[in-house]
Formats: C-alpha cells, structure tokens, sequence
C-alpha cells in the first residue's frame, strides 16, 4: 500500500507519521512548498517525489489536504496523472468537491472530511467518506485510521463537514470574543468558571484551546467560511455565517502567529496592543 499526500501540513504530517507506523509506505511532494512544509517532511521522515506527477502517478491512495483555495488547483494539476484513489480531504463545498474531483479523470475519486482535532486524536481522528470509492478508501482503517463511509455520493461528506463546521466556528468567535472582553475587565478566568456550570466540567480546558485555535488558524478558518456561504446561500441568507466570516477576517488581519501560543493572554495582549 502506498499513500500520496499532495499538501504536507498539521493534517498531512500527523495522518502520515499514523500511517507509517503501521507499516503504509507514505509520499509527499515539497517543491515549491514553504519553510515550515519542509520541516514537517524532515521531522516526519516521509518519502519524497520530486513531482507531484510522479507522485500521482505511484500512489495507490493520493490525498490532497490543502487549504481551502487550492483545492481546484491541484486537482487539475494532477488530475490526468492520478493513476489510484483520489480522495479531496479539504474544508470544501459540496458544489467545490464535485468541481474539484470532476478534474480526476480515471473518476476514482472520494470526498472525505476531518471531523474533530488531529492534533488531539492523531491517527484516530475521525474521517468520513462519501462516493464510489469510499469503501475502498475506507481500508485504511486497516492501517490506523479512523473512517467512516456516510454515502454514495460525493458531496455527501464535506456537506456534513461544513454544517458541523459552521457551527464549532460560530460558537468559536462567540467565545473568542466573549473571554477577550472579560480579559480586558480583568474577569476573564470568572467568566469561564461561571459558563462551565452550565457547560460541564471539561469546558475550561476546552474553551482555552478552542481560544488558541481560533486565533492560529484563522486565516484557515476564514477561507472555510467562505465555502460554508457558498453553500448556504443557494437556500438562505445565511446571516450568522456572514457574521462569523467577517469575525475571521478581522482576527486575521489584526493577529499573525508564527507558532501556537501556550495560552491566550499572549493573544489578547497582541490584539490590546494593536
């Protein structure tokens, strides 16, 4: 079994290091790619392509896990090339998902979704797949890997992926700007415990790391809500989503994080200071 990643981040990295100790031969291709892509590669040991054609070519399994614009790119960039499975594992539209995976031209294609922190769960993180070939992706739960096949379309899962989505992000930029004011007030570890009567125990610890997350990722996240609108409004005006996007798309451009803080005094103070 050998496995492709087109993209190699927080995502990639952790799935392949899962992968590679279960015994699955794992490529990536890092040319043209940034600083930090290369030191996952290294510190992750991946086997490297010098093409993404080749790359394609050679996979059994070729994910492509990227941020959110790129998607269609690389799917074109590969598609003719793509000679096994291709599985579009991106926060994506439905609509973005069939468009992409329309590019693969042998049609053996997935579109699979992250459903829950990589960081926390490695390996075990929860996959969902949906379309013709899920359940041919779905053997690499022989391998580590945690997937389950929702349907027989594509589109099916990354429609799941974005509904879940808008809502932890939602509620993210909500909290977000809840604490950052009780921060200001000097209350904000009071406004915490107060909100964990009524939201259970974990919540503190949860909260705090939600907090970190939304201000590290937000660029990410922004481009997610971008999708999640496109995909909303062929049936509404999906005015909380267009909340949250604007939420995202200010964070980003008032807060630039080169590695993840240990705690969200170091945002807060970072955003007071702007």
């Amino acid at each position: 079994m050998q496995v492709g990643f087109i993209g190699f981040g927080e995502v990639a990295s952790t799935l392949s290091q899962g992968l590679m100790e279960n015994g699955v031969d794992v490529y990536t291709c890092i040319v043209g790619r940034g600083k930090r892509t290369n030191e996952l590669a290294k510190k992750t040991k991946v086997k490297l392509y010098n093409s993404y054609k080749e790359l394609a070519e050679c996979s059994d399994i070729l994910i492509s896990s990227v941020i959110p614009s790129n998607a269609v790119n690389v799917a074109e960039m590969v598609g003719k090339y793509s000679n096994g499975i291709y599985v579009d594992m991106n926060n994506i539209s439905p609509n973005t998902v069939r468009k992409t995976l329309a590019m693969i031209e042998n049609g053996k294609t997935v579109d699979a979704a992250i459903i829950g922190s990589v960081l926390k769960n490695g390996i075990n993180v929860k996959v969902i797949a949906s379309g013709a070939f899920a359940d041919t992706f779905a053997k690499l739960g022989n391998y580590g890997m945690n997937i389950t096949v929702v349907g027989p379309e594509n589109g099916q899962a990354s429609g799941i992926k974005l509904l879940r989505s808008n809502y932890t992000k939602g509620v993210s930029a909500l909290l977000f700007e809840s604490i950052y004011h009780a921060y200001k007030l000097g209350i904000d570890k009071e406004v915490l415990n107060y909100i964990s009567e009524t939201e259970g125990q974990n919540f503190i610890d949860s909260a705090v790391s939600r907090i970190i997350s939304t201000a590290f990722n937000a660029e990410r996240r922004s481009e997610e809500m971008v999708e999640v609108i496109e995909m909303l409004s062929l049936k509404q005006n999906p005015v909380m989503s267009k909340a949250t996007l604007k939420f995202f798309n200010n964070l980003n451009k008032n807060i630039k994080l080169n590695k993840r803080p240990v705690n969200y005094g170091e945002i807060f103070k970072i955003i007071s200071e702007d």
